[in-house]
């Protein structure tokens, strides 16, 4: 069994699920590189985390290519390989959808979308290529890949595309022992969040609190997912609030 460090890139690591997901990797022993657009927030996450060399702070823009290209020739030259790659920057805009501007609908699915196309294509080339090949990729989806929000087209138009984009990358990565899979995620405590215990829209336009959890719940699923052996995937997996209204939503 190879004793080599475990190589991963989380994306919006500088805050809320990035930052939490991290720090788990890196609690587990992995090199982590923090990408995200904020310097100063990924130089927190690497204080947090206090590893020392393992923890690569890269600002990032995920939405320009260029960004991206460079991100991935810095976690090369640094540590010549990549295992894992979790997917997870992200933008939402609320707005009933007759008002909403096209700008905010593009700046959307520039980050949720293309931005998550470029990474996992950054990735896709990087671990077909390296020697022994294979990796895995973690897209973070939503709820909202399955039902949606009020009030919310761009984010969830984005989330189920990202979807048919996680299933591509299983289907394709397969035979480079490239594994895909996606985590859809309720309610975790972060900044997005806070507005939900004081009353979030629900389907039938009432104003309702909504439970929240954990994001450390949210970190441990993924620690499981990156840390099966490449022969196995979980394709996708829903980690939620457990009494938050998605069942049966609407």
């Amino acid at each position: 069994m190879s004793t080599s460090p475990r190589i991963a890139i989380v994306t919006g690591a500088g805050s809320g699920i990035g930052r939490a997901v991290a720090l788990a990797l890196l609690a587990q022993g992995y090199h982590v590189a923090l990408a995200g657009r904020r310097a100063e927030a990924l130089a927190e996450t690497a204080a947090v985390a206090a590893a020392g060399d393992r923890a690569l702070a890269v600002p990032t823009d995920v939405t320009q290519p260029d960004a991206v290209r460079g991100l991935f020739e810095r976690v090369h030259a640094a540590w010549d390989r990549l295992d894992l790659l979790f997917n997870n920057a992200g933008a939402g805009a609320s707005a009933p959808f007759e008002d909403l501007p096209f700008e905010k609908w593009q700046a959307v699915v520039d980050v949720n979308l293309t931005g998550m196309f470029l990474c996992a294509q950054g990735a896709f080339r990087q671990m077909k290529a390296q020697r022994p090949q294979g990796g895995r990729i973690i897209n973070n989806g939503s709820i909202s890949a399955f039902s949606p929000r009020p009030d919310s087209a761009a984010y969830v138009a984005t989330k189920h595309a990202v979807s048919g984009l996680s299933k591509s990358l299983a289907l394709d990565g397969r035979a480079y022992d490239i594994a895909c899979g996606q985590i859809d995620i309720g309610n975790a405590v972060t900044p997005l969040t806070e507005r939900m215990p004081a009353g979030a829209k629900q389907a039938d336009g009432a104003m309702r609190p909504e439970p929240r959890m954990d994001v450390a719940h949210v970190a441990q699923a993924v620690v499981f997912m990156a840390g099966l052996p490449l022969e196995t995937n979980v394709l996708s997996m829903t980690i939620m609030a457990t009494k938050m209204p998605f069942v049966g939503r609407g």
